[in-house]
């Protein structure tokens, strides 16, 4: 891997089993990152709470309705996003995760540009998501790109809900 090669952003290849691996990591890193953000650290994919677990261990099963996209340098993992529909023309981001090391480097917003040229392609009218409060950087950025909080959908506290129109 060189630096000066492209981050590309592509589709998760199912069939791929190195890309399987690579999302498996990615998600992995995003729950391990999230429980310790809630106080409640886990070392081990095995102590995630089932449905994350779940997501790590089988995104196939976890995700088999969902579009889930990766970002690459090379052949190194740089993020992944998960697009859920909805309903009513809407798409929501399940998850968004850039690997710490590709951090600062616009991987984040490629692969919000590249769910937005989804939502085009299948004729949604807006994106939903929500965030934990605490993640300023990741609201910052998604304020950066026209997206405003909305009344909630979530049940759980400390989850700010956003949208936007496409």
């Amino acid at each position: 891997m060189t630096s000066q090669e492209e981050i590309i952003v592509g589709r998760w290849d199912r069939g791929s089993v190195a890309q399987s691996r690579a999302l498996s990591v990615l998600l992995g890193d995003y729950h391990r990152q999230t429980e310790a953000e809630k106080g409640a650290a886990v070392d081990v994919i095995g102590a995630l709470p089932a449905r994350y677990r779940l997501e790590v261990v089988d995104p196939g099963t976890a995700f088999a309705d969902d579009v889930v996209l990766v970002a690459q340098q090379g052949d190194q993992p740089a993020g992944c996003v998960v697009i859920t529909d909805a309903g009513d023309r809407q798409l929501e981001i399940k998850r968004l995760w850039t690997a710490p090391e590709f951090r600062g480097r616009r991987v984040a917003s490629r692969l919000l540009a590249a769910v937005e040229a989804h939502a085009e392609v299948v004729g949604a009218d807006s994106i939903r998501l929500s965030v934990w409060e605490w993640r300023v950087d990741a609201i910052g950025l998604y304020r950066k790109l026209g997206f405003i909080e909305a009344s909630s959908w979530e049940t759980r506290d400390g989850l700010i809900c956003m949208t936007r129109a496409v």
